[in-house]
């Protein structure tokens, strides 16, 4: 066989581990389901403009992925495309894989211009609405799908079993190449321009010029239900949805059902997934009616003030189609674009099911008491250039004042072998080192610092974080994600995180549990969470640009001790930087 380096050695002993592990998993029930994503330039036509994007098998939005709870998934990436590619499979919560969880250098390196790799995982004990994206710089802008998992066969919905399951998916249109305007954005230091338009689907609607046939039409029949699993995949802005003269009832939540209620609008925002039942009327109406979405908005800067709309249109009776006339269209009436009243009693309406079948295992006891400030602020221009940021700074993005530097190697590579030294250091601070009224008058000093700081966490220790918006650059809503866990929502609140009054209003019976959570504009949100998942995980905002600007951190969860405790080892195909 000729002579075995120690590292081939390891790779060929990991191999037939990896291949072992699977056995006790596919015991759960589920079979293997097998996806092959090519990631290749396609030609796509909206608004009177064609463009050549980056596309997963030529579709935009990308193919949809259903798989039921027990599944494994094998999922191979080719990357025909000049650019770096990672794919992040949103909300799933890759217990002992967390090689396939997709953070460009977090939990591996980029797959590279002709390279390819297979993403290799188990759905354990999740099942709803999620979704896929690229997971490197702006490429999600157009590398994105839904991503269903069905209940165990035999496990019915814990609501009314529905006529048709619709997957509507919020994206937006760029006439420009994403990569050049946030590539601009950083090297000026200023905001970065906005998209043409929302999608639903892919489809921008009516609303927008040149834009009626691309027009995303759901249609129904009366008397029926549907369940509409909506997706918010824009990049950098929260979305309020309706439908004219139809309620819609909350069911689920980030593939987690919640106690159902009633509501005119939802709001949704980046990397959140929103399941609502839709009962149409029972007789058919003369009209047909708009599904429209547009931005909440609480930061100071440029966004896309426009509106996407769909068409829900009724199926009309075949002994109708004569007399027909002219149909009525009705428009929905939205939250103003900062209605921040209306985003509060959404959100308070959130409540997880917390039933025998679906209880919500909220920690009781906590060993990990955390507070992390999040917001903007600066840092300096480099010489001899003019930046457009703040007194020409640059704009900047920090959790606890720690702008992430992204490394050059993958985190998880680096822990796993013992090799983080000179790549990441394992104190990210449990609070800022400088407190300050957060929410009050912004501080003289705006600028951050920057670093590769990460949080190290034993296996199982209960973590409460607090997450508090600064008023630095202006207060601001941030959507937080959390890889590899689901965490639960106890409190939440506006002004300052007070420890001593704030935490005797906490929910530990029946919080709302998620992967991602709006800080809101000017306030606080506590969640808790078990760190049971070994391996490397990051957390970030996910409007794109403050997580280009540095509002991301990343924990590090030990093994525990038994083997199921521990992170398996990497695949042989894994990618190299």
């Amino acid at each position: 066989m000729g002579f075995v380096s120690p590292l081939q050695s390891f790779a060929l002993q990991a191999m037939l581990f990896f291949s072992m592990i699977f056995i006790p998993q596919h015991a759960l029930g589920g079979i293997t389901r097998h996806y092959h994503f090519e990631i290749k330039y396609q030609n796509v036509s909206r608004l009177c403009h064609t463009k050549t994007m980056v596309t997963v098998n030529g579709q935009f939005p990308g193919p949809r992925i259903v798989a039921r709870e027990g599944d494994r998934l094998l999922i191979k990436v080719v990357n025909n495309v000049q650019n770096n590619i990672s794919i992040h499979w949103h909300g799933i919560r890759q217990l002992q894989s967390g090689w396939a969880d997709g953070p460009a250098y977090v939990t591996q390196c980029p797959i590279q211009t002709g390279q390819s790799y297979t993403y290799n995982y188990t759905i354990v004990g999740q099942r709803g609405t999620l979704f896929w994206h690229a997971h490197i710089s702006w490429l999600r802008s157009t590398l994105y799908g839904p991503l269903v998992i069905l209940p165990k066969h035999g496990l019915p919905y814990p609501f009314t079993k529905p006529s048709r399951e619709v997957p509507i998916i919020f994206g937006e249109w760029w006439n420009a190449d994403p990569e050049a305007v946030i590539a601009q954005a950083l090297q000026t230091g200023g905001g970065p321009n906005v998209s043409d338009a929302y999608t639903i689907n892919g489809l921008p609607g009516p609303l927008y010029n040149c834009s009626a046939k691309d027009t995303f039409k759901l249609k129904v029949k009366p008397g029926k239900t549907y369940l509409l699993r909506l997706i918010n995949a824009v990049l950098n802005d929260e979305l309020f949805f309706s439908i004219a003269n139809h309620t819609l009832t909350v069911v689920e939540v980030d593939a987690i059902y919640v106690k159902p209620f009633e509501t005119d609008t939802i709001l949704i925002a980046p990397g959140q997934t929103t399941n609502v039942i839709l009962k149409t009327k029972s007789q058919y109406p003369n009209a047909t009616f708009l599904m429209s979405a547009r931005p909440y908005v609480t930061g100071l800067g440029t966004f896309d003030n426009s509106t996407v709309a769909g068409i829900l249109e009724y199926e009309v009776p075949p002994h109708s189609l004569s007399s027909m006339k002219k149909l009525s269209l009705f428009k929905p009436i939205l939250p103003a674009l900062n209605d921040t009243s209306f985003a509060t009693k959404f959100t308070n309406k959130l409540r997880s099911l917390a039933s025998s079948q679906f209880p919500a295992n909220v920690p009781q006891k906590v060993d990990r008491h955390l507070f992390f400030t999040v917001g903007l602020g600066t840092s300096p221009c480099q010489q001899n250039q003019t930046c457009q940021g703040p007194n020409g700074t640059k704009f900047a993005a920090s959790v606890n004042n720690v702008s992430f530097t992204m490394p050059t190697t993958a985190l998880l590579q680096s822990h796993f072998f013992g090799q983080s030294k000179g790549v990441y250091s394992p104190y990210f601070p449990i609070s800022p080192l400088i407190p300050f009224n957060y929410t009050g008058t912004p501080p003289n000093n705006t600028m951050v610092s920057n670093g590769t700081e990460l949080m190290v966490l034993p296996f199982n220790t209960s973590v409460e974080l607090v997450l508090q918006d600064t008023s630095i650059l202006g207060v601001e809503s941030h959507p937080l994600h959390l890889h590899g866990f689901n965490f639960f929502v106890v409190g939440q609140g506006f002004g300052n995180f007070d420890p001593n009054k704030d935490p005797s209003n906490f929910n530990l019976v029946d919080p709302v549990e998620r992967n991602t959570v709006g800080v809101p504009s000017g306030g606080w949100v506590a969640i808790r969470f078990l760190a049971d998942n070994p391996g490397v995980w990051f957390m970030h905002c996910h409007l794109e640009v403050h997580t280009s600007w540095g509002l991301k951190m990343a924990w590090v969860v030990l093994d525990g001790k038994l083997p199921h405790q521990k992170l398996f080892p990497p695949p042989t195909d894994l990618p190299k930087c």
